[in-house]
């Protein structure tokens, strides 16, 4: 077998790479089964503009260096390509690369679509053939997945949600994920899953977040063709998927992305910009045109071939600033003396056009811890594009109140107010992740203080806190049965605890709220303005009672929230009226069903004319201990 002269890129392909600009790299990079002059094989092509050759070595030519040298471009992209024939579908790969140092390494593919399983490291041939049966959902996308519908995000990492029983060492492939992930969604009411990441990884401890492969499911699994069918039979149940993607860094593995070619290719040069302290992992050169062209192509790669509907970005703030997890002496700066990444900036705006302006009825999600302003506010008017973005301040804020003991918390009242004030500035995500419940920082149920009763208690008001106020939703794994355990990756969260009844009330609370906030137009329908909230009583700060107004565009949807987040009985409590009528309570936390007390405003409430809050008219009733009840206009 001899390398034939053949390429899939046009002199406009070539312009759009070294521009920046061409955002379906995966269409021309990479081992692509292919025909030329009759005879059936690959076409390779890899970009390693500094190398002194480039082969491609596998079982097929016993590894051999020599055998299949890769023809350069003769033009100044840097590309090397050329069609192997008789190449076949399953044959393993890489790529031996002459470095400009002089050093010969072996390389797996950066856009393969399938690599073997870990520990081994090579890239597969292989397709992304797959006949699609989705296509309701994708016409009925663009109006389920708006920012005016809700979103309650169910995040999963697929190697610990569940393991088979008989063999708990071996994580399920995404078909056997699928005959139980979907049933569970579907009736837990959950309207998106978020797979952390699913990118070929070789260090199963990084949980996916240190990638080889950005164009490859992980073959822990199975097959690319497996995960489409995951997704699809989601799809075929109404629910979305979002995927974790990470263009923050990349680990140093040998076989990746690292020093490809001889010199920093895709890491920037400068290790203040390219080296991340607190990961060891290399950070992208977003300055570079071509790596830009390389991430937003992945992108739209897992958009286009996998039909996902949203993408997570993990650690934008990293991105953001060259100060980020440095002192401020050992960071570098801008060409203005400033911190910001400029670069990463300009990624992060294309990126977000070129998926908006590719897809109908997707959404980007930045995982962003700073101040950094407009990250939800469109790139026309000086933002950065993203749809949502995660209220890390609302989340830390709102555990470090809740782990108060009750008799405490009237010190701390304003910990829970204070997210208002700039809960508008920007389209946020409520977050509950895996972050939150690993590394010591215990499980979501251990953080809450008091007996048993009280701390499953406080846990469902805490989420009923988080399903009625504005902004969507996330929940990570485990978290909506109360695993008592921190998450661990290497084993099954563990399901037995159903068969208690605190786990299995505090189960049935979230498929309760999800079923309350997916219902009630005021909980979705205004989650990123300020029409849709207001504070009743905000100031009973004695009593740790809050009390709020969630608001849709019909005044019969409005919703009346009240929280007593001390574990004393309040009776007789007054509550002011946003307006006339009467009313009724439609959801408590401390149903008996979700292993409360049972204290219940079982009967209409008929309004009063006596001043309360402000208003006019008034209601007297019952606010259960630790518990959250919703009002609504009845009859």
């Amino acid at each position: 077998m001899e390398v034939l002269a053949y390429s899939l890129f046009s002199d406009f392909d070539i312009s759009l790479f070294i521009s920046g600009k061409h955002f379906r790299l995966y269409e021309k990079f990479g081992a692509h089964l292919t025909t030329h002059q009759d005879i059936d094989g690959v076409y390779f092509a890899v970009w390693a503009p500094n190398a002194r050759s480039v082969s491609v070595i596998g079982d097929f030519n016993q590894w051999n260096k020599d055998s299949h040298p890769l023809n350069r471009r003769l033009d100044s992209s840097g590309i090397w390509e050329g069609f192997i024939p008789h190449l076949t579908k399953g044959e393993v790969y890489k790529y031996a690369v002459n470095g400009f140092d002089g050093v010969m390494v072996e390389k797996g593919d950066p856009y393969a679509t399938k690599w073997e399983h870990p520990p081994k490291t090579a890239s597969v041939i292989w397709d992304n053939d797959y006949t699609w049966k989705d296509k309701a959902w994708l016409s009925k996308r663009p109006k389920l997945n708006a920012l005016n519908k809700p979103m309650s995000v169910y995040e999963l990492h697929l190697g610990s949600w569940q393991r088979d029983p008989a063999a708990p060492k071996r994580v399920l492939t995404y078909t056997e994920i699928a005959a139980s992930l979907v049933p569970y969604v579907l009736d837990m009411g959950f309207t998106h899953v978020e797979f952390m990441p699913i990118m070929e990884y070789p260090y199963y401890p990084s949980w996916g977040y240190q990638i080889t492969g950005y164009f490859a499911a992980s073959s822990r699994h199975g097959t690319p063709q497996e995960l489409m069918f995951l997704i699809e039979e989601l799809h075929k149940n109404n629910i979305a998927v979002i995927l974790d993607w990470v263009p923050s860094h990349f680990p140093g593995d040998a076989h990746g992305l690292y020093h490809f070619d001889g010199t920093h290719l895709y890491e920037h040069a400068d290790m203040r910009k390219g080296f991340h302290p607190d990961w060891k992992s290399y950070i992208f050169n977003y300055d570079r045109n071509e790596v830009r062209s390389f991430l937003i192509s992945n992108a739209l790669y897992w958009l286009d071939k996998f039909h996902a509907d949203g993408l997570r970005v993990d650690a934008v703030a990293s991105m953001l600033y060259f100060d980020f997890s440095r002192k401020a002496e050992e960071a570098a700066t801008n060409k203005y003396g400033g911190s910001e990444n400029l670069g990463a900036i300009e990624f992060l705006k294309d990126l977000n056009e070129a998926v908006y302006g590719n897809f109908e009825g997707v959404q980007t999600i930045a995982e962003e811890s700073s101040t950094y302003p407009g990250v939800t506010n469109p790139v026309y008017a000086g933002g950065l594009g993203f749809g949502m973005k995660w209220m890390m301040g609302w989340m830390n804020d709102t555990l470090k109140y809740f782990k108060n003991d009750p008799i405490n918390r009237k010190h701390h009242h304003h910990q829970l107010t204070f997210s208002i004030t700039y809960a508008f500035t920007e389209n946020f995500m409520l977050p509950f992740s895996h972050d939150e419940v690993v590394h010591g920082k215990s499980s979501m149920i251990y953080k809450m203080p008091g007996d048993e009763w009280q701390k499953f208690a406080n846990l469902r008001v805490l989420y009923a806190y988080m399903f009625t106020q504005p902004g969507t939703k996330l929940l990570f794994m485990g978290n909506e049965f109360a695993q008592t355990h921190e998450w661990d990756f290497k084993n099954s969260l563990d399901w037995h605890l159903l068969q208690h009844p605190p786990h299995l009330g505090m189960q049935k609370t979230v498929r309760a709220m999800n079923k309350l906030y997916t219902s009630e137009p005021a909980l979705y329908e205004r989650s990123f303005s300020y029409d849709g909230f207001e504070w009743i009583n905000a100031d009973d700060a004695d009593h740790s009672i809050y009390i709020y107004a969630r608001k849709s565009s019909k005044a019969k949807d409005t919703l009346i929230v009240i929280l007593n987040l001390t574990p004393v009985y309040r009776e007789n409590y007054r509550v002011g009226l946003p307006f006339k009528g009467k009313w009724k309570e439609i959801f408590s936390t401390d149903a008996e069903e979700f292993f409360g007390s049972g204290k219940l405003n079982e009967k209409l409430m008929l309004p009063e004319k006596e001043a309360c809050h402000g208003r006019e008219y008034s209601i007297l009733l019952n606010i259960p201990p630790l518990g959250a009840m919703v009002l609504k206009q009845g009859k």
